[in-house]
């Protein structure tokens, strides 16, 4: 499995008492599988999102990610992890405005010390159609274009896993389509896990599986349901 959890659950503490963001969730997702999370805003799905990523702790139970317990780690232990096998998408496409799209989609190459990075960039900027934009800076790009960047910036390391936030929540219908072609083009070209949190109901659909979030609870939405839906 490339993703198990057991039991997990996330809490906080208010001034009004904890309170309960994910009840007990059991998930098994196999390699190469892309899987998208629904459910309406607040349901729990971004946090759920950051858990199987690695990017926050859970509160309790067990998380697995390509058989590495996540829940056993400290954060330094879980930078590792991600910068091994992890590849994030933002909805805010989170580049950094000093770089350009080139430096962008280099830098977790050089910080995992990825030799040729600089060529390797150049390769995942004509991949997403985007190599004639390699020297402009983000705020210099549209929105269709950050995206494309971030989407070639997760997948220079070759991760085994990519988590996608709501990567199309940002676009017009058009450069939406296009992101999306993209992130289940390079799915199967790469044979990496694909795991996205979305609203979009036609980005859902072309997923293997959809599972619902409903008020921090997780359920399968099964054929039937689908076709429902649809």
């Amino acid at each position: 499995m490339m993703i198990e959890t057991k039991a997990v659950t996330k809490s906080v503490t208010t001034t009004n008492g904890t309170l309960q963001i994910l009840q007990p969730i059991d998930v098994r997702v196999k390699q190469g599988e892309s899987v998208a999370i629904v459910g309406a805003s607040g349901s729990g799905k971004s946090t759920l999102l950051g858990l199987l990523a690695g990017l926050d702790q859970v509160s309790e139970g067990e998380i697995y990610l390509d058989g590495q317990p996540l829940h056993a780690m400290d954060e330094e232990a879980r930078a590792q992890v991600r910068g091994e096998k992890v590849g994030f998408i933002f909805q805010s496409f989170m580049l950094v405005q000093s770089l350009t799209a080139l430096e962008n989609i280099m830098l977790p190459a050089q910080i995992a010390g990825v030799k040729n990075a600089r060529q390797k960039a150049l390769e995942a900027l004509e991949q997403v159609g985007l190599e004639a934009r390699g020297h402009h800076y983000p705020n210099q790009l549209s929105g269709g274009e950050q995206q494309r960047v971030a989407i070639a910036r997760a997948f220079i390391t070759r991760p085994k896993i990519l988590f996608a936030d709501e990567p199309t929540g940002n676009l017009d219908a058009d450069n939406g389509e296009r992101v999306e072609k993209l992130l289940f083009d390079l799915n199967r070209q790469a044979g990496t896990t694909l795991i996205l949190v979305t609203h979009d109901s036609e980005l859902a659909a072309h997923c293997d599986r959809q599972l619902q979030m409903q008020a921090g609870s997780l359920t399968e939405v099964t054929e039937e349901r689908r076709r429902y839906a649809s």
